[in-house]
């Protein structure tokens, strides 16, 4: 008798399919069962509203942890940027597989870096967080754009660029590359000039936590480094408060030479979406050994930036 299949919840999209898809394979070549794709579509895919309108945190994932807690899935891949900072108890992160490039990068016509758009330049992205990083290098550089809110897939994003309609957008380099599109982007954005959202590149797989078997199972997936630097990053979002809405970046690098990982750099940054205030802060320290440690350091830089003032500037999210 053969075993029955695997069914992995995944959202519709191009890139969540691609991203599912990916996973399966490992899933099949790690547990010799059949894996099949489960499409749910949830509240994120069908809103038409912008995403700080619906609020951000959870729109992408409600409906596949629905499906998890209902046992009509086995496992969920989200990307890890839309996961709630809180993990609900009946749910485990089973795994946080190694992390795609988590950089963002520009989109732009005629292939123009971000210092050679025109003057007054119209760059599209749907993240507070984008257009604070933005708006802030363009003020400090003498540069004019205008950001301008859009929602959509990648092909709607891009195709906004391609129809004359916006100078640039904003995209993730990890949704590019794992759809193979990687080839249409203008500049990677240093994240020395744009921080990511926390987790951004990386995926969670998740399970219900009664099935541990398959739990275990799913852990053979798991990347310890990728997941110690997202938790600090997402501890640090935790800490400020704030949803996916708010214009928070983070980035955790493991610093060190090829062979040998020595320390952990946790970069945040938080700012009003027209970049006339950022707190941007980093702590470096030795690599945290456990989850707690992770935790600790995303907290204590979020900290450091609340006292530096980051509070004030979290109240953003309906402008």
């Amino acid at each position: 008798m053969t075993e029955r299949a695997l069914r992995l919840g995944t959202r519709r999209s191009k890139l969540a399919m691609a991203q599912s898809g990916q996973v399966a394979q490992e899933v099949r070549r790690l547990t010799g069962r059949p894996v099949e794709l489960v499409e749910i579509t949830t509240y994120g895919d069908t809103s038409r509203e912008h995403l700080a309108q619906i609020g951000g945190t959870g729109v992408f994932v409600a409906a596949l942890r629905e499906a998890l807690l209902r046992g009509e899935v086995d496992f969920a891949v989200h990307s890890l940027k839309d996961l709630p900072t809180a993990q609900p108890d009946e749910l485990l992160l089973a795994a946080v597989p190694p992390r795609e490039d988590p950089r963002d990068v520009l989109v732009a016509r005629d292939g123009l870096t971000f210092d050679r758009l025109p003057d007054g330049a119209r760059v599209g992205t749907g993240s507070p967080r984008r257009m604070a990083q933005l708006n802030a290098y363009a003020r400090t550089h003498g540069l004019r754009i205008e950001t301008v809110p859009i929602r959509g897939n990648i092909d709607t994003r891009i195709g906004y660029v391609r129809s004359g309609e916006l100078d640039a957008v904003v995209l993730a380099a990890a949704g590019l590359n794992r759809i193979g599109r990687a080839d249409e982007v203008s500049e990677t954005l240093s994240d020395d000039f744009m921080l990511p959202a926390p987790g951004q590149g990386a995926l969670a797989i998740e399970c219900a936590a009664v099935d541990a078997d398959l739990a275990a199972v799913l852990g053979g997936l798991d990347d310890p480094g990728t997941r110690v630097a997202v938790t600090a990053e997402r501890s640090l979002l935790a800490a400020l408060e704030a949803g996916c809405s708010a214009p928070v970046g983070a980035l955790a690098d493991l610093l060190g030479d090829e062979e040998v990982v020595t320390e952990m750099r946790l970069r945040g940054v938080v700012g009003t979406t027209d970049g006339s205030t950022l707190v941007q802060l980093s702590t470096t320290g030795p690599v945290p050994t456990s989850h707690g440690d992770a935790i600790a350091l995303g907290r204590e830089l979020a900290s450091e930036m609340l006292a530096k003032g980051a509070a004030g500037l979290m109240g953003e999210r309906a402008h």
